[in-house]
């Protein structure tokens, strides 16, 4: 078969964290039973650009499930969990593209190999797909039925590509859904950037002068749960709305510039270039550490905090050194990636059980509407938004109410007042 993991023998082992993994997803685990019967993504061919972990060898299982022929490649060149893509080439059988650590070459051979695949759906995690089909496979775009897209750095690409007519088919938001955003940024990307953090370093973050460059509910997420194990927390952001929330919700707030002399560790969730650069390097702390939770590794500069090091070396598996010339040393994560994934294992289970959810049921929703839809940018239809909601609670056993007639009316009528 066509693929390319780093060991099949990996195979035995990813199966076990896959269905341990599993246990976690039952709204996905449920979606796989009935599409199994309902095969609604018969005969649909779909590439998928998505960090290849346990939780998305689930979701592969459940469109492979609903009759799809399914093709993977990596998201993010670290990302990769290589006994998991071993599993899905040996086990599922389907195309695996995905390496842990592959350099920019392989990264896009890799999305080439799935494109080769001849996918009329896309689903993507940072436009990265999307992108390579508009810009080196054109002819490819008339049997484009829709896409998908998993993160905000993509959404705001796909939007970009709109505003400028550039967008060839329809793709549907799905990171703005209810049930994703307000789930898997913030409870998702909060828990697994700190358990990146403290991986890559081991630091105790009691006491620690933490800052958080971007207050969207990624960023919202990590400061929730730095304050959470006692850290000091601070904020920078360019919107004044969210610099307000932030003050309110009872955080530091201040220029990133200030934030660079008093910080010890820093995250970057901006979706934006050079967050942290060298005039901020110039001011750090000895033994600041920066890491990065964005989907692209250039909220940090790199090259800038290179070219600043007489020296640099790895001094933990994920976390690399860099000795400036006065002496002070600064520590990047991760290799600038995002840390959750390339110092951790991403998004716990049951949180990605609704972002999952949602992806397979807008599947569907294009096997059955996406001929249909204008070519832009779609938000999830209200109804998979709230039947994922409903699935998930229906799963921790959770029961909540219904209006009554009365209410309904109520709620109808205009007329009604004091």
């Amino acid at each position: 078969m066509n693929y390319d993991v780093k060991d099949p023998g990996l195979a035995t082992a990813g199966g076990l964290r896959i269905e341990y993994a599993e246990q976690q997803m039952p709204v996905l685990r449920g979606l796989r039973e009935r599409f199994a019967k309902e095969q609604p993504l018969k005969g649909m061919k779909l590439g998928a650009c998505l960090h290849v972990t346990t939780e998305t060898a689930n979701l592969m299982r459940a469109l492979k499930a609903g009759g799809a022929e399914v093709a993977l490649c990596a998201s993010n060149p670290l990302s990769t969990q290589d006994d998991a893509a071993a599993w899905l080439a040996v086990e599922l059988g389907i195309p695996v593209f995905a390496i842990k650590g592959e350099d920019n070459e392989t990264y896009y051979k890799h999305i080439d190999a799935v494109i080769a695949t001849g996918p009329r759906v896309s689903m993507d995690d940072g436009c990265d797909l999307v992108f390579r089909i508009h810009a080196k496979y054109r002819e490819m775009l008339p049997q484009m039925i829709g896409g998908s897209e998993e993160t905000t750095t993509g959404v705001i690409r796909l939007r970009a590509m709109e505003r400028q007519g550039a967008l060839g088919y329809p793709v549907i938001a799905v990171n703005d859904a209810d049930t994703k955003h307000l789930f898997d940024n913030r409870y998702g990307t909060g828990q697994s950037t700190i358990d990146g953090i403290i991986r890559a370093t081991n630091l105790l973050m009691a006491g620690r002068k933490f800052v958080v460059c971007g207050y969207g509910w990624c960023g919202r997420g990590v400061a929730m749960r730095a304050r959470g194990m006692g850290a000091v927390v601070a904020v920078c952001e360019v919107d004044p709305l969210r610099a307000l929330e932030a003050a309110m919700d009872g955080y530091l707030v201040m220029p990133i510039m200030e934030a660079a002399k008093w910080g010890e560790v820093f995250v970057t969730l901006t979706g934006d270039i050079h967050v942290l650069r060298k005039e901020h390097f110039e001011v750090m702390k000895d033994g600041a550490v920066v890491a990065n939770s964005g989907h692209f590794d250039v909220e940090i500069d790199i090259p800038a905090l290179r070219a600043m090091a007489k020296c640099e070396r790895r001094v933990r598996p994920m976390a690399d050194e860099f000795a400036l010339g006065d002496g002070r040393r600064i520590y990047l994560l991760g290799e600038g990636r995002l840390v959750n994934l390339a110092a951790a294992e991403g998004h716990p289970a049951s949180v990605m059980d609704m972002s999952f959810a949602n992806q397979a049921l807008c599947a569907a929703y294009l096997a059955k509407h996406g001929k249909g839809l204008e070519k832009r940018v779609h938000d999830v239809p209200k109804e998979i938004d709230q039947e994922v909601a409903r699935l998930k609670l229906e799963s921790m056993g959770i029961r909540i109410d219904s209006l009554t007639e009365e209410q309904q009316t109520y709620l109808a009528d205009y007329q009604a007042g004091t």
